[in-house]
């Protein structure tokens, strides 16, 4: 009874928090310390780890998958194309500080020129393009995914450093926010539904994730061969609740991801991981 009170406080601040005029800063603490709450038992640097943190024996078998992982070929083509020169002989390492290690950990980003948020997958067409090639599809997982696949993993241990200044950046967080909280579909429910009020529910065989740290291990490796992208995700999470959904990379799923990410500042970056 005692969890479960603190459970409903710590619901209760969260809500206030996001439904009233709170600052982005307001709302990852009050998530924060929702989380807290709910599963007083995980710490926070765990959170990365998904549904996997609030399950010991998943937990254990995904450890051991990581030891050898069934999709190291993948992660192996996805350097072969961020090392690949340009027919400039330039690479993609040339459009990054610090040759791209730590530089996923800093998107999504604002960028006050285009006012509009850039996630990372764009951040590498614009190196594309800067250096005389075609953009990928943001949605093919092929072609982007596979390139994500290795790039994102020049950030593993990196935290994730999400800024958001000035009342657009401010707008876009919003509207981001204002996706996850929206109910949608013929289900007629929101990502928080399942993310949030219900993370750490079994649905079916496998329990719900908390939102907190969504962000950080993407693209995952879905039963050991199949890639999927944040972007994709967000597609195939709408499809589920019957709701149309909008293309990779839409102004939407971006402000999403920009808003979930903001949510897990602090949290390190581990991309290309296992999950079912």
């Amino acid at each position: 009874m005692k969890k479960l009170l603190l459970t409903l406080v710590g619901a209760g601040a969260l809500l206030g928090a996001v439904y009233a005029s709170a600052s982005p800063e307001d709302d990852r603490v009050a998530t924060v310390n929702y989380y807290k709450h709910k599963f007083p038992d995980v710490k926070f640097k765990d959170y990365i780890y998904g549904s996997l943190a609030l399950d010991a024996d998943a937990k254990a078998q995904y450890d051991s998958i990581m030891e050898f992982p069934p999709f190291e070929t993948v992660v192996e083509q996805g350097k072969k194309m961020w090392e690949t020169p340009f027919k400039n002989g330039k690479k993609y390492a040339d459009c990054f500080a610090n040759g791209g290690k730590g530089a996923a950990a800093m998107y999504p980003m604002f960028d006050d020129k285009k006012g509009e948020v850039v996630i990372f997958d764009e951040a590498l067409n614009a190196c594309r393009v800067a250096n005389g090639e075609q953009p990928y599809d943001v949605g093919d997982a092929k072609t982007m995914g596979v390139l994500l696949s290795y790039a994102r993993t020049l950030s593993d241990g990196y935290k994730v450093n999400t800024k958001i200044n000035g009342a657009a950046a401010v707008a876009a967080y919003e509207d981001g926010k204002k996706t996850f909280y929206s109910r949608a579909g013929q289900l007629n429910f929101s990502c928080a539904n399942c993310h949030q009020v219900d993370a750490g529910v079994r649905l079916r065989s496998e329990l719900l994730s908390p939102h907190l740290g969504h962000t950080t291990h993407w693209p995952v490796f879905r039963g050991g061969d199949n890639l999927v992208t944040l972007q994709n995700r967000y597609v195939g999470c709408h499809k589920t609740v019957r709701h149309v959904p909008d293309k990779p990379g839409s102004v939407r799923y971006k402000n999403l991801e920009y808003f979930e990410s903001y949510i897990s500042n602090g949290l390190e970056m581990h991309a290309s991981v296992f999950r079912k």
